[in-house]
């Protein structure tokens, strides 16, 4: 905390402890005012635009303070003023008091609030700042809410100042108006009870209640304009049709079937999408077999004087598609069929907010449907650089269609689907070229993570170009070639073939947003709420098709909220939490992590502290030959509460998930520590890690203690 927030704070402190040591609190009680009712009203009636003065600063401090008293100071300004200037001053001392209290609250308790809940609170401030004032203007027509409270939460919030003013101004006025008016009938009065009668209360709260009442209406009413000019069906064929069967459709159309719905999944192509055929499996598979030649290169650290591996790239590229084959029952028509769910190959296109035409090789079926799921993956990003038609270009879509191992191989991007095929085809024999334009690999991690995986891709013979930007390609005497600007100048790299894995763009056009009107991201993806839903609410988006992550994990978590959004979104519906989300980099050594890394905290100025491990100390890891690389884990200081974890090393990718459940369930490191893990493993090392934050977090003071204690028990 800074030394003006700690003055401020003394300040308040200091009038708040003033308060209650003078017992200034008698004289705001119901007694004291209607005792002194008379001498007040003498005084008003010589001096009233000096009581006025001195009463409306009195009742600022009352509230900006969030001192006991303001009930009975309002009472007293219908007993001193009447109901109009009574109204008035109250109203706006009122005001100016609690948005003091508000900017207070902000000043010197949000910062830390932020770096403490700054994640789990991002959907609670997106709704604060979309509809705050809806939420406030409920809570001040509510008198069973205290004002105090409010003010001081409603400063932990994104909410303008200004904002907070006028809602405040208007919303209290009805309460304001009551208790004023009650004051003009002082003497009648005994407690506060004889002002709030049931009946009084149940109308406060009825009116609380019509905002959110009027926002139901408004949402409908929106929903109406959304949906002028559509014919909405006076039946529904089904309750679901999901548009794609990659990760996301495939969760969205299984929890549809779970829950009973009729659902439909429309996919044009083949069951499982990209992360069966092109992605996840395919190079997984691939990079399992670069490892093994890797490691028989490696044999004399195992005692072995030597082994070779004699392969054909062919036989390589057949097991790639054999694991690909075991892999597609799990995906297959036959098993969603059996879940319940009716699959049809086809091209989608919505027509209607309620209505899919599907182009099959059978004609055209239309389907209409009161929920739709827009699930349509991504695809490779090639950047439009002169000549890259000329030369080809393979993509993480195409590559799997290589029936003969590159001698020379340019790869463009450093991230993660650049680094692990770069590697993979470096250990398979290729020469390989990685060209990024960015000053290091993988610019997301740390960056002794992304110098860790540098150093072992050079010495596995990857010739990494870093601060290259590709500027043309060329074919010169027959010989595919590539100029990049470097800081020396412009550099030339000839090829044989180039990989371009440069991102991901979403799938979002072909399929009927156009004719919607449903807009896009900057991001160029499906622009969704944080239900998922799309301009229209019986159209949600998942996966990569609406990000922001282009992960399958994070494709079927989100695919779960847009399932049950569009399913039951009448009754509740549930914002997508991004909180905890991980991923792993699969090259050699793995990266793995989730939450923030060092690099995040400190862009973000979240308050952080860094306990490490390396591996070179784990048994299991020397035992393995694979002692080599860290855990790092961000926790609160002082506490062991995880902020994020970064792993490298070997199956860093499976580790990682004792601190995705931490996180998840408010684990601490502490309960980590506490747990037992099987002796040799590689799991070992996230008790290691908490094992050091214990220690660097051991209370010196009573181990002195405990020092002497043992000493006087040694007599």
């Amino acid at each position: 905390m800074t030394k003006s927030r700690w003055l401020v704070l003394l300040l308040v402190v200091g009038a708040i402890v003033a308060f209650f040591a003078l017992d200034l609190g008698r004289f705001a009680s119901l007694a004291y005012l209607k005792a002194q009712q008379a001498e007040f009203e003498a005084f008003y009636a010589t001096r009233p635009v000096l009581t006025i003065a001195v009463f409306f600063m009195v009742y600022v401090a009352v509230t900006g303070l969030s001192l006991p008293g303001a009930l009975v100071m309002t009472l007293a300004g219908g007993a001193l003023f009447g109901v109009v200037v009574g109204t008035i001053v109250v109203s706006f001392a009122s005001t100016i008091g609690a948005t003091l209290a508000f900017l207070a609250s902000r000043f010197l308790f949000r910062d830390a609030v932020r770096a403490r809940f700054g994640e789990k609170l991002k959907a609670l401030d997106a709704g604060i700042a979309k509809e705050g004032a809806f939420y406030l203007f409920t809570l001040r027509l509510v008198p069973a809410f205290p004002f105090f409270v409010i003010n001081l939460a409603m400063g932990l919030t994104p909410i303008r100042a200004a904002t907070f003013y006028w809602v405040s101004q208007i919303g209290m006025l009805a309460g304001t108006i009551a208790y004023v008016n009650a004051g003009t009938q002082l003497g009648r009065i005994e407690s506060a009870k004889g002002i709030l009668s049931p009946g009084l209360i149940g109308s406060f709260v009825v009116l609380g209640l019509l905002p959110l009442v009027l926002k139901k209406i408004l949402d409908t009413l929106k929903a109406r304009r959304v949906y002028a000019g559509w014919k909405r069906p006076a039946t529904f064929d089904r309750n679901l049709v999901v548009i794609g069967a990659g990760a996301g459709g495939l969760v969205s159309a299984y929890i549809a079937a779970a829950v009973k719905a009729k659902v439909t999944l429309v996919e044009r192509h083949r069951m499982g999408g990209d992360c069966l055929y092109t992605g996840c499996v395919p190079s997984k598979a691939l990079i399992r077999t670069a490892k093994f030649l890797s490691q028989s290169k490696r044999s004399a650290e195992f005692g072995v004087r030597s082994a070779t591996a004699e392969f054909d790239f062919r036989d390589v590229m057949a097991r790639v598609q054999r694991v690909i084959r075991d892999i597609e029952p799990h995906d297959s028509v036959e098993r969603y069929t059996s879940l319940g769910v009716e699959c049809v190959k086809g091209e989608a296109m919505i027509t209607s907010p309620w209505s899919v035409d599907v182009k099959t090789a059978d004609g055209v079926r239309t389907l209409t449907t009161r929920s739709i799921v827009i699930a349509a993956g991504a695809r490779p990003f090639v950047p439009p650089i002169p000549g890259i038609e000329t030369v080809g270009c393979l993509t993480s879509d195409t590559l799997w269609s290589l029936d003969a191992l590159p001698p020379r191989l340019v790869v463009l991007g450093g991230g993660p689907i650049g680094c692990e095929l770069s590697q993979a085809f470096a250990r398979l024999g290729s020469r390989v070229t990685q060209v990024e334009m960015a000053p290091r690999l993988m610019v997301r991690e740390d960056t002794e993570v992304a110098e860790m995986v540098l150093a072992r891709f050079l010495a596995e013979g990857i010739d990494v170009r870093l601060g290259h930007k590709a500027v043309r390609f060329a074919v010169e005497g027959g010989e595919k070639v590539l100029y990049a600007e470097a800081a020396g100048g412009e550099v030339r790299i000839a090829f044989d073939v180039l990989l371009c894995a440069v991102g991901r763009v979403a799938n979002t056009t072909g399929y009927g947003l156009e004719a919607l009107g449903i807009p896009v991201t900057k991001a160029r993806t499906v622009e969704v709420d944080e239900f998922l839903a799309t301009k229209y609410p019986n159209i949600y988006a998942c996966g990569d098709a609406a990000g922001p992550y282009q992960f399958t994990h994070t494709a079927a978590h989100t695919a779960w909220y847009a399932a049950v959004n569009a399913l039951f979104g009448r009754f509740r519906r549930f914002r997508a939490d991004f909180s905890v989300i991980p991923w792993a980099t699969f090259t050699e050594p793995e990266v793995a992590r989730v939450g923030l890394n060092e690099q995040e905290a400190k862009e973000k100025g979240v308050p952080h502290e860094i306990t490490t491990y390396g591996l070179d100390d784990l048994d299991r890891a020397i035992a393995d030959g694979e002692a080599h690389g860290f855990v790092k884990v961000l926790t609160v200081p002082g506490k062991d509460r995880i902020l994020g974890a970064t792993i490298v090393g070997e199956h860093a990718g499976d580790l990682i998930a004792e601190f995705v459940l931490a996180m998840r369930h408010g684990i601490g490191l502490n309960k980590i520590l506490g747990t037992i893990h099987i002796y040799p493993t590689l799991a070992e090392a996230n008790k290691y890690v908490a094992g050091n934050w214990k220690r660097a977090h051991a209370p010196a003071a009573a181990l002195r203690w405990v020092a002497r204690y043992h000493a006087w028990m040694r007599g």
